[in-house]
């Protein structure tokens, strides 16, 4: 795990919040900038620590501090409610007011905001999240990924130093998923607020997400940067098949013709099938599934893979029956390839061995 961020830029959430049956206690230091994410299954305690962290919940006993702003320190007897906290909050339903049109709902979340602490032009949200020529509709003439996109422009019209946003993509389906994430990376980019994101869903967290704390029953099992905690294979991020690496990568070649983009990374290059919506030069996030990745002892020829990456073998773990996980290193990259007991005692697979991994340039997800 990296080390904590300085005091003045991270977020600080020490929350004891009991209830019948089940209770919230967690020691939360977070990164002061970028996305954060909560993640477990259902009832782990997410939404609770993100309501408790607004100030909808009390926690007892309690801190939380937004870089160097203390909104609860119950030693100290300071307690700021929740209008006094700079927080915008984006729920999994829009919750967008019917009578008001798009303009009109943006403008209710600047008006809430002094004059003095706005930092978000309404103009600046509105161009992030595409929704310029949404302004005149009301709600009921929105699809669902377009309300979503108009609740996070009225959460960032006031100038939050802190953005929550709890599951906010769990009632949509996949299309209109697909259609608001981009806008959701275009946010981290272009505004320097911290996000919290609760989510389920690990391919959104995979994506967004820098960092990364897991919850089980209310407490934390782990916290960390998210490309170091979902290849652990101590945790069960590492297992099933949704289990993937994250790699950070620098798009460095198009080609046009074939519609194949080169990009390198801290294991070499890797190539994937893409319409060249990145530019070289673009630092572009990749996800590789481990059930995407066979192994080799020596490199193949004539074959159509397009990725082969010298790698050793770090550690091997039981995944389902018949099924290891098995962890790499290519350079000082991660990688997990999913393979059958069969298959790795054919192989020799012991941790030290070097083998070749074999990547489908179409497997690869951006």
């Amino acid at each position: 795990m990296s080390a904590s961020p300085p005091s003045s830029q991270q977020i600080v959430a020490r929350l004891h919040l009991a209830r019948p049956g089940f209770t919230l206690d967690v020691d939360l230091r977070l990164p002061g900038r970028g996305v954060t994410a909560l993640f477990g299954p259902s009832g782990c305690g997410k939404t609770t620590c993100l309501r408790a962290i607004a100030g909808l919940e009390r926690a007892r006993p309690g801190r939380v501090q937004v870089n160097d702003e203390v909104w609860q320190d119950d030693t100290l007897q300071v307690w700021r409610g929740t209008h006094e906290r700079a927080l915008g909050y984006v729920f999994q339903e829009a919750s967008l007011f019917d009578h008001l049109t798009v303009q009109g709902n943006i403008g209710y979340g600047q008006k809430r905001t002094p004059p003095a602490r706005r930092q978000v032009a309404l103009e600046q949200a509105v161009e992030l999240l595409g929704i310029g020529h949404l302004m005149d509709r009301k709600p009921q003439a929105l699809s669902g990924g377009e309300r979503q996109r108009v609740a996070m422009a009225r959460a960032l019209a006031t100038s939050p130093r802190l953005l929550l946003m709890d599951e906010p993509l769990a009632a949509l389906d996949a299309p209109r998923k697909a259609e608001v994430l981009p806008y959701l990376e275009k946010l981290h980019r272009a505004l320097d607020i911290p996000v919290l994101y609760v989510s389920h869903a690990i391919d959104e967290v995979a994506r967004l997400a820098a960092h990364m704390v897991l919850l089980e029953d209310g407490r934390v099992r782990a916290q960390g940067p998210t490309s170091e905690l979902i290849v652990r294979l101590d945790l069960p991020l590492a297992h099933g098949d949704t289990a993937a690496t994250v790699i950070d990568c620098q798009v460095t070649l198009h080609d046009d013709h074939d519609h194949v983009t080169t990009v390198a990374f801290a294991g070499g290059q890797l190539l994937l099938v893409s319409p060249g919506e990145h530019a070289v030069g673009d630092t572009i996030r990749l996800r590789i599934q481990a059930r995407d990745v066979s192994l080799a002892l020596a490199p193949p020829a004539d074959t159509s893979i397009l990725n082969i990456l010298p790698a050793t073998v770090v550690q091997l773990a039981h995944d389902s029956p018949g099924q290891l996980m098995v962890a790499l290193d290519a350079g000082s990259t991660r990688l997990l390839a999913r393979v059958t007991q069969r298959s790795a005692t054919a192989l020799g697979l012991v941790p030290g061995k070097p083998v070749y991994a074999q990547i489908k340039g179409v497997a690869i997800v951006n």
